[in-house]
């Protein structure tokens, strides 16, 4: 057993090589950014166990963002990165602050990055990661010189696209796994997921949902409960209610929150009924109502009425562990399910 363990972790540590140089950890595993959750300690953790936390900048302030950093800097010498959201109305300042801490990595999520953006980041000295939905998108983003592409399937947690993780890897892998380090997120909860998608291409992997229930994470104690008890089928995607509201779906789980959302478009679409407010406010009203939403679950434990985003990965979260011993135990299943392939 140890044997196989050691020639199946040969052949792991060969395949994640170029992810984890192109991050400067160990393991080429990042920590999905959470709003609440991914902050300086469960960032932190996933750094000091080999992988690489990315703290979720979300609606904070750069002065927020700021003091964030230097405290996850408190707490570990490895390399982290930060996840910046493209809409967020003061994303050059956001930028400016990673490039006076020197932060190595900067992950921009939610939509094109907009003009100057990549520019900007790179000058400050840190490499650049977007998310690509669509294959058209991430040869566009290569173009534009981004370094390293995430692609997510509609499996994960929080904001999510229409395709699943599975087809998404097979249709986009093979075409642009050679130009740039691509990671795969989305639905992943075992070591031989990753593995398998290593052997397609892949240059490592994203995970959230499994880190939530780190011991080194601070989401509420009922917040985790709720994981732990949750099944795959029990996270599930938002609906939207207006054409008009282009609202992203968000997967979570099922819970009266869900319906206090629909309740909450139904009144912003209302209010755009009555010109009350321009289509760029009522969408920054629905993603404000989303921050507060998970606020009241990770922070204040209220999974009832508050949002408690999960990817279907949920299932396989079963217990509160160290993020060392999770790291751990996906290595060893990847590396089990790489030699067996192997004999």
């Amino acid at each position: 057993m140890t044997e196989m363990l050691s020639t199946g972790a040969e052949r792991l540590h060969r395949r994640m090589a170029r992810g984890a140089a192109f991050l400067g950890c160990e393991v080429a595993i990042l920590g999905g950014a959470m709003s609440w959750v991914s902050e300086r300690n469960l960032v932190a953790a996933i750094s000091n166990a080999g992988g690489f936390g990315v703290i979720a900048c979300g609606a904070m302030t750069p002065a927020l963002l700021d003091a964030e950093i230097a405290a996850t800097k408190e707490l570990t010498s490895k390399p982290f990165g930060v996840n910046l959201i493209t809409m967020h109305p003061h994303l050059s300042a956001l930028i400016e602050v990673c490039a006076s801490h020197r932060v190595g990595h900067v992950v921009l999520a939610g939509g094109l990055p907009p003009k100057g953006s990549l520019e900007a980041i790179k000058a400050g000295g840190a490499k650049v990661i977007c998310f690509a939905p669509t294959l058209a998108l991430a040869k566009k983003l290569i173009r534009s010189g981004v370094d390293a592409l995430v692609i997510e399937g509609m499996e994960a947690g929080g904001h999510i696209g229409p395709v699943s993780t599975s087809v998404l890897a097979q249709e986009m892998l093979p075409e642009i796994a050679e130009a740039v380090p691509v990671f795969v997120a989305g639905g992943i909860g075992r070591g031989e997921a990753i593995a398998g998608y290593l052997d397609m291409g892949a240059a490592g992997v994203q995970l959230g949902t499994r880190f939530v229930c780190a011991t080194e994470s601070i989401a509420h104690a009922n917040f985790k409960r709720a994981f732990i008890r949750a099944s795959a089928r029990d996270a599930v995607a938002s609906v939207q209610i207006d054409p008009r509201l282009p609202v992203i779906p968000v997967r979570a789980l099922k819970n009266a929150g869900g319906e206090l959302f629909t309740a909450k478009q139904r009144e912003v679409a209302q209010s755009l009924d009555e010109g009350a407010v321009a289509m760029a406010e009522a969408q920054l009203a629905i993603e404000h109502y989303w921050a507060g939403a998970l606020r009241r679950a990770v922070i204040d434990g209220d999974v009832e009425h508050g949002s408690v985003m999960a990817g279907q990965s949920v299932g396989m979260v079963t217990q509160e562990e160290p993020a060392q011993a999770i790291i751990a135990t996906l290595m060893a299943e990847a590396a089990q399910a790489l030699e067996r392939r192997a004999a």
